[in-house]
Formats: C-alpha cells, structure tokens, sequence
C-alpha cells in the first residue's frame, strides 16, 4: 500500500480526514513530516529547515481560508547539535511571525536520519473544502510553479545560497483568508498541479480544463531548466511549492484579483469530468514521499 491508498483507506475511518486540515469547531489543525533524504537536499540549513517545515504545514491551514494560530514541532536528529537547533527554531519562528502566527515550542528526539514533524493550527468560522467546485467556476492559482524543483537544481550544483533561498517560501494565509469568500473549491499544491488538480476533482466529482499557457511558471525554472519539456515537468508534476489552487465564480475573479496580496491567475475551467490539459488527459502523478 503507497502513501495515496492509505490516505484514501483513513479517510473512510476517520470523519474529520480528507482535507488539507481537519475542521474542529472554528479550528483547522494539521501535521506534516519531512526527512533529510526525501526534503532537505545537501546543503539546506537548519534555518530553512525551520522555515519549511513548518511552512507546508501553514500551507494547509491556508488552504482552509483559516487564520494561523499557532505551530510546533519535533526535530530529531542522531547528534544535536547547538548552532543547528537554534537556526532551526529561528527559522520555525520568523515563518509563523510572516504569517501572523506563533511558533510555541515541540519536542526533541534522537532518530536516525534528520527528521521533522510539525503540526499547525489555525482558526475560520467558514473553511474552504476541496469538494465544493462546480461546472462553470473558473480554476484559478496563486504565484507560480516551479521554484522547489529550481531550488533542487540549484543545490545541486552547489548553489545553497540561491537554493536556500527559493526554499523559504511563504504560506498563502493572507491569500488564502482573501479568497475564502468566493471560493467553490481550495487546497495547496504541495504534492504538485497536476495532482492536486487530480484530487480536487475527486473531492468535488467534476473535471478540469487546463491550459499550460496560462500556468504561471517561476522565473527561477528559466534561469536553471534548459529544455522546454523539463519546464513543464517542473510546473506541472514536481510538487512542493505550496501555492493554492482554487475555483471560483468567473464573475468574481476581477474584484478577487484586486484584494488578494498574491498574484492570481485563472489556467482553466471547471467542466463534468476528466482532467484535461490542452485538450489531452493530464497524468495524476506528483510528489511522493520517497
């Protein structure tokens, strides 16, 4: 069984499961683990370590169209080390300051391998679910896609500077709580557009209709991808760049566009079913866990 199927599996035990956070009174709370060989290339610092951890899981609580609240996490490490668990908890903290939240504390362990796990809580009375999209809406983006796999790259070829850098992205609560009124339909892009595509349209038993010209792409993915087709990879099917996908009334996306502090664009439409790009069935392949 893969990460997905044992997703689906507890979705079907537990009531509150299924969402980018689970809904508990005007709560949203949600947890997230990340481990040195699957996260953190070579060269990520413990600061950015803080930043981004804790980030995927306000992520989630944006995607509801929630406030943050507040954030913890365990970091365990075979050795501790001083300098990196204070970078780390400086990193975790200046994350939640940029979205308004607090980093309160966690806990520590001695594991193996490098390992985070955090845990986010937020706060709405109305929480944007993925299943409410409808025919007709418009699908719609924050920012654009591509930065992880440009900042991968980038360590790759040992630039931890520029990499570090584009890894340290922030959460969409701001955007998120701007869209909440008129979206149908939300969830982040963690695991990647297309997939996130893939499970919006379970959730709301519909399709979509996409077309890549209008999927904004990072500038960074120009400067360090050099083929078109790896472009598209890096936007499409990469993953982790945690901005929101959502659906909205075609009427509302003008005054939208005007409130949310984030870049907005509108890459399709909500249609019955499949999920289409340019005319052709677009893959349900994204980040995994690896």
């Amino acid at each position: 069984m893969d990460e997905r199927a044992a997703l689906s599996m507890l979705e079907t035990e537990l009531e509150a499961a299924g969402d980018d956070a689970a809904v508990v009174g005007e709560q949203v709370i949600t947890t997230d683990m990340l481990h040195e060989r699957s996260d953190f290339p070579d060269g990520t610092s413990r600061y950015t370590a803080g930043w981004r951890a804790v980030g995927a899981s306000l992520s989630d609580v944006a995607a509801m169209g929630a406030t943050a609240t507040a954030a913890v996490a365990v970091y365990a490490t075979p050795e501790f080390d001083r300098a990196e668990l204070t970078e780390f908890v400086e990193g975790a903290r200046h994350v939640c300051e940029a979205v308004g939240g607090a980093y309160v504390g966690g806990d520590l362990d001695t594991h193996v391998e490098f390992t985070v796990a955090t845990t986010a809580i937020g706060r709405t009375d109305d929480p944007v679910l993925r299943s409410g999209a409808e025919p007709g809406d418009a699908v719609c983006v924050t920012g654009a896609f591509g930065r992880s796999a440009a900042g991968l790259e980038l360590f790759r070829v040992g630039d931890v500077e520029r990499g570090n850098e584009l890894f340290q992205f922030t959460p969409r609560i701001a955007a998120g709580r701007a869209l909440a009124p008129d979206a149908t339909a939300m969830m982040d892009s963690s695991d990647g557009l297309a997939r996130s595509l893939h499970q919006m349209a379970e959730k709301s038993d519909c399709g979509f209709e996409i077309e890549f010209d209008a999927v904004p792409v990072a500038d960074a993915v120009e400067e360090v991808v050099d083929s078109e087709d790896e472009r598209r990879e890096a936007a499409l099917f990469f993953g982790e760049d945690f901005e929101l996908v959502f659906t909205v009334p075609e009427d509302a996306i003008d005054s939208l566009a005007e409130r949310s502090p984030a870049p907005i664009s509108r890459i399709g439409r909500v249609t019955e079913q499949n999920v289409l790009l340019d005319g052709d069935s677009l893959p349900d392949r994204g980040y995994t866990h690896g």
